[in-house]
């Protein structure tokens, strides 16, 4: 790959996996379906600005704090670990323009619904079932539980492998997934079914390695089971893997990697 596609891929990805605006025309879908083996070197930029913003934000949030506390008793340890995990949170769903997010309120507002029809339907609906918005804010708040338990440099290092974990499983439910339908989902699906994608693997190894040691290893490795359990999910909800449950598949990893 040249320099000047590398930028291109690098841009078209950020492009389609984030809210920065860098692609040029509307080629970033096809490119990043092509290069998702690059998903985790992504998932480390994300987690990068991630961590960058949750160690600003816990520089102000402590000040504020201890500034309210000259007037008012305020529990300080507590409120600063729970405001700045809940606002990195929330960050990690604006950064990626809650796409991902999208993905798990459709799969909650399938469940249950009994003709596979009538759930590929009712996940193209602009609308929030109460079984969506359960599932979207149990899944949100384990991953906010998660980060609230986490202290330190710890935190910091455990973020960039949960964004790294949670493209891999992406990678993980493509890979291996059909697609029920056309749509976003078959588009990856087609273009993604490469053996390059064992690159993802070794990058997210090497990353989880890097930040955490063997504790590195074993999330990463259960990323994959996670995608390929996910994969199963789809197959019984939507008959495949859908552009949602690759979503979805992102918001349930990145959770359950910080709960580990």
């Amino acid at each position: 790959m040249s320099k000047a596609n590398a930028i291109k891929t690098f841009r078209d990805m950020l492009s389609f996996l984030t809210i920065i605006p860098l692609a040029k025309t509307e080629e970033f879908v096809h490119t990043s379906s092509k290069n998702m083996y690059l998903f985790p070197v992504i998932g480390a930029f994300i987690g990068i600005c991630s961590v960058a913003y949750l160690f600003s934000v816990r520089h102000i949030i402590l000040y504020l704090l201890n500034l309210a506390n000259c007037f008012v008793q305020i529990p300080i340890v507590i409120l600063f670990q729970a405001i700045p995990a809940a606002m990195t949170i929330a960050f990690l769903l604006v950064f990626t323009g809650f796409q991902h997010f999208d993905g798990i309120v459709d799969l909650g507002n399938a469940i249950g619904v009994k003709k596979i029809e009538d759930r590929r339907e009712i996940a193209h609906r602009w609308v929030v079932t109460y079984k969506g918005g359960l599932l979207a804010m149990f899944v949100e708040f384990a991953a906010f539980a998660g980060l609230f338990y986490l202290s330190g440099n710890i935190a910091l290092r455990v973020l960039i492998v949960a964004e790294v974990t949670a493209k891999l499983a992406m990678v993980t439910i493509v890979w291996r997934g059909k697609a029920p339908h056309e749509g976003l989902g078959a588009r990856f699906i087609a273009n993604a079914k490469r053996k390059l994608n064992y690159a993802a693997y070794g990058i997210a190894f090497l990353i989880g390695y890097i930040l955490l040691g063997y504790s590195g290893l074993i999330v990463v490795a259960l990323s994959v089971l996670f995608g390929l359990g996910m994969k199963k999910v789809g197959d019984k909800v939507f008959g495949g893997v859908s552009g949602d449950m690759i979503g979805a598949t992102n918001e349930v990893t990145r959770a359950l990697t910080l709960v580990i």
